[in-house]
């Protein structure tokens, strides 16, 4: 069985969620059910499924797991030009977060390549 706080992946995706939920908090009260829930449960989405396909048995299983991570780091790449467009984050912080969602997919495009070859 994988331990999941072993993967930097995962120590980046946690990071990355503490960092979505500070900057929402900032967001106007109108979007609490809106932008900031979807962007706070997409970023959540990355670890938490991450975490559970380490649980999983078989190479195959935890790239099936991977694979909706990646699907979800996907989702809050959007988001965080919706967010940036409607003026809720910075410039400077959006490009943050777009750098660090970057590396976040990078690293788990690669890690399902390499579960995929094994």
């Amino acid at each position: 069985m994988r331990n999941f706080q072993n993967y930097d992946v995962w120590k980046l995706s946690h990071l990355f969620v503490l960092d979505i939920y500070k900057e929402t908090s900032r967001f106007p009260a109108s979007e609490k059910f809106g932008i900031i829930s979807q962007m706070q449960r997409a970023a959540y989405s990355i670890p938490s499924n991450f975490s559970e396909g380490c649980g999983r048995g078989s190479d195959a299983d935890f790239n099936r797991f991977v694979q909706i991570a990646l699907g979800s780091a996907h989702e809050i790449e959007y988001f965080l030009i919706l967010s940036k467009d409607l003026e809720y984050l910075e410039a400077e912080k959006s490009e943050k977060l777009q750098i660090d969602i970057n590396l976040i997919k990078m690293k788990l495009f690669n890690l399902s390549k390499k579960l995929i070859s094994t």
